[in-house]
């Protein structure tokens, strides 16, 4: 009898080591924001411009690659989209380092973008077609949690090297990356599929067919807490220590401590999820996590930084639920769909960041305030990423052995 795969499989080491270097160069721009942006020439009102335009610019790029490795993985396989992907963001990163004008820098970054959009989804859709049922949700915390801890590696980098080095050091660290790749194997279930007439990756169908456009909008719904937590109340975490009287808050150190508490967060809802049997029980109870340490963030007027860095490790934790909804999003599809849905799903989430700037611009200028305007967005995005949550079909152990017509 043929052993099933373990925990410690390689398509499972390799695509925890492939969202690492993912992380690493998904947060660096962030973290190098201000000194790149210096030394291209650009003054304090130029570096926020600049910076938003940039940021911007990859964040749609992540949305378009998305798409297009989401049809790539399901028409030519999953592992074509790992090689691919890490190929074209590790090539990006490495040609980033020479940029000497801000278009350059812009379309760099954008290139960068679509090739990070891959990394994560398709690593998830491997394994989890590729070890049996009862481990699929453990493997993927593991991929995740150990996947985070490149937003830690990116800031001590900056650290040690100049931002050019820093470029340097995660486009190195996909080349090597691809190496180790080549040990991998594809999907058994994607190669059954792949001799049949079945209609394999159209992207269309998530649009065309109601019942497929409700399951698909209501995985994006339930990713969108997190990002609202990482994109306004970490990114913009000074501003917010100066409204609460909290000063000398760096944004760069509550990323970390918040990458921090995801990293823990990611691998403790994966074992909640097995313990429970539930993806969707384990989401819930990471939502109240969440909805704690946001009401604690607003509630702490006038307090330390350490405290405030404590609170956006908890913010990190409770976060940590990204790995169910995206492990969830696998098992909603089936083998036909489940790459488009599970690369472009996260990424639709991701690319939801402007939407929810703008819905916080709109309360904060409706109410007058910065901080009310803060917490009623994200009570409104809880809200209905709960309903979603609820109303979405269970999937912990489904057999995923089949196709969506």
């Amino acid at each position: 009898m043929q052993r099933k795969p373990g925990l410690f499989h390689i398509s499972v080491i390799v695509s925890a080591l492939g969202f690492f270097v993912d992380v690493y160069d998904l947060l660096l721009f962030s973290i190098i924001r201000r000194p790149s942006l210096a030394a291209l020439g650009l003054d304090d009102a130029g570096i926020l411009r600049k910076g938003e335009l940039i940021i911007s610019t990859q964040m749609l790029g992540l949305v378009l690659g998305g798409i297009i490795w989401g049809i790539l993985g399901d028409k030519k396989g999953r592992l074509k989209v790992l090689f691919g992907s890490i190929l074209l963001y590790s090539l990006a990163n490495i040609a980033n380092g020479f940029v000497q004008t801000i278009p350059q820098y812009v379309l760099l970054r954008f290139i960068a973008g679509i090739g990070l959009a891959g990394e994560l989804g398709a690593g998830i859709t491997l394994v989890n077609e590729l070890l049996p049922k009862e481990k699929r949700g453990v493997a993927s915390a593991m991929i995740a949690s150990f996947g985070i801890l490149g937003a830690v590696t990116a800031f001590f980098m900056n650290t040690l090297f100049d931002w050019r080095v820093c470029f340097f050091i995660g486009g190195g660290m996909g080349l090597v990356l691809l190496i180790l790749r080549i040990s991998l194997s594809e999907s058994g279930l994607y190669k059954q599929i792949k001799s049949t007439d079945a209609s394999r990756g159209n992207f269309l169908m998530f649009f065309t067919k109601k019942e497929l456009f409700t399951r698909y909008f209501k995985c994006i719904l339930i990713g969108i807490p997190a990002w609202y937590v990482i994109g306004v109340l970490v990114t913009f975490s000074d501003q917010f220590g100066k409204m609460l009287g909290i000063q000398g808050i760096d944004p760069a150190r509550a990323v970390v401590f918040q990458y921090c508490g995801i990293a823990l967060g990611d691998m403790t809802v994966g074992l909640i999820s097995q313990l429970l049997k539930s993806r969707k029980q384990a989401l819930l109870i990471f939502y109240g996590v969440t909805t704690v340490f946001c009401t604690l963030y607003f509630l702490q007027s006038g307090g330390s930084a350490s405290t405030f860095y404590a609170i956006c490790f908890g913010l990190g934790f409770g976060t940590g639920f990204s790995v169910v909804y995206i492990t969830w999003s696998a098992e909603l599809f089936g083998t036909n769909l489940r790459a488009s849905a599970a690369i472009s799903i996260p990424n639709m989430v991701r690319g939801a960041l402007p939407l929810i700037l703008l819905l916080f611009q709109f309360l904060r200028s409706l109410t007058g305030n910065y901080i009310t305007g803060a917490w009623i967005t994200g009570a409104i995005l809880m809200t209905l990423a709960v309903i979603a949550a609820i109303n979405t079909k269970e999937t912990f152990g489904r057999d995923l052995n089949f196709i969506e017509e």
